[in-house]
């Protein structure tokens, strides 16, 4: 079907409960997964979205204003289901132009103009920073850290990542898997109860970090001025269940993934985490995954899990030669792979690709409310 550029594809934030589409124009729809009780997806009643956050219990819209709309049961006990203006509740006049957000399971991180991160929602693993036993939740932003240039989580994880702008990494939250790559020593200390310096990190600029249940997975940038830039993946945590893409090792600093399917001409595009599943997209067109697979959310046709990578079988893409235009968004038992060119792009259609249950599946964005998006 013909779909007006307005109507392409943006980005995809998908957890357990909800999988949330932004289109170009502005607008969002969610799909909500109740109990596994399957729903037709709804629009969102805000506008001019920005960006889109999914955690297994919260949602989180940014617009282009720079307001954040946030519903979930520790962002609003009262009504769960009401998105409201969290920005809005930082004391600080000044400071609520919101510039980024990312979504953790239950708990929701905000980057500001002024490049300081509140956060809101659960804090029973420490998640926020703070002593968990003196502040269990709470339903009203709180000041993490200032000068922060990035902000990192993932919508299964009760752990965050800040980067401030001298490059330093800073951790706190659930470490009982060693997933904040603080190092042995720090591994059987299961809540990290302030922001703590990472340290050993790899060279290079930190592009992004994406967090599992039990894992974390980094992506560095080698910058060195007489080749072009590489980007390589490292890891930390257990692998048990989720894999590192290292055989069957515990890792508890973030090493590198090393695999003949990263050959030297290949680069990283794109890569998501969901709960236990890692996804890569490589420049030479390769899908690479591993981790665990108990729904098909590797998309490799079987249900087993994968401790080192494996290349995956990409289904056959519109726009191939474009490879550098498509995206994965990996939630707790599910995963997509989608189109999404620049706003500057004439294409007219769009493409989204659902790997679950053994196959790729194409998805269709009929509201229950009426029509398309």
């Amino acid at each position: 079907m013909k779909m007006k550029m307005k109507n392409q594809i943006k980005q995809i934030s998908t957890s357990f409960f909800s999988t949330i589409f932004l289109f170009e124009n502005g607008k969002a729809i969610e799909y909500l997964n109740e109990n596994y009780s399957k729903q037709n997806p709804s629009k969102i009643q805000i506008e001019n979205i920005q960006k889109v956050a999914a955690g297994s219990f919260n949602e989180a819209i940014l617009t282009k204003e720079g307001n954040v709309f946030a519903k979930g049961e520790y962002i609003n006990s009262k009504n769960p289901n009401e998105f409201i203006n969290i920005s809005s509740l930082i004391k600080d006049l000044n400071d609520r132009i919101i510039q980024d957000i990312v979504s953790g399971d239950s708990s929701i991180y905000l980057l500001t103009s002024n490049q300081n991160v509140y956060g809101i929602g659960l804090n029973y693993y420490s998640q926020l920073g703070f002593d968990s036993e003196a502040l269990k939740e709470t339903e009203k932003p709180i000041l993490m850290m200032k000068n922060v240039s990035k902000i990192f989580s993932g919508n299964s994880s009760y752990s965050a990542f800040l980067l401030n702008s001298n490059q330093e990494l800073f951790g706190c939250g659930y470490n009982q898997d060693g997933q904040l790559g603080l190092g042995e020593s720090k591994k059987e200390e299961t809540k990290i109860q302030k922001l703590t310096k990472i340290k050993n990190i790899p060279k290079g600029k930190i592009i992004d970090i994406q967090c599992g249940f039990t894992h974390s997975i980094m992506l560095i940038e080698n910058q060195n001025q007489n080749q072009n830039p590489k980007r390589k993946l490292y890891s930390c945590g257990e692998s048990e269940y989720n894999g590192l893409g290292k055989n069957d090792e515990n890792t508890y600093e973030f090493t590198e993934i090393k695999s003949s399917l990263f050959e030297n001409d290949d680069n990283i595009l794109d890569f998501s985490c969901g709960a236990g599943q890692t996804l890569i997209l490589t420049s030479n067109s390769k899908l690479i995954g591993f981790g665990g697979n108990l729904f098909g959310q590797l998309g490799n046709g079987n249900k087993n899990t994968h401790l080192i990578p494996i290349q995956i079988k990409l289904p056959k893409l519109r726009f191939n030669e474009n490879i550098s235009n498509y995206h994965i968004s990996c939630g707790f038992n599910k995963s997509f792979l989608y189109y999404s060119p620049p706003s500057f792009s004439n294409l007219e259609e769009d493409l989204i690709k659902l790997f679950e249950r053994k196959e790729f599946c194409n998805i269709s964005f009929k509201t229950k409310n009426g029509g398309n998006n």
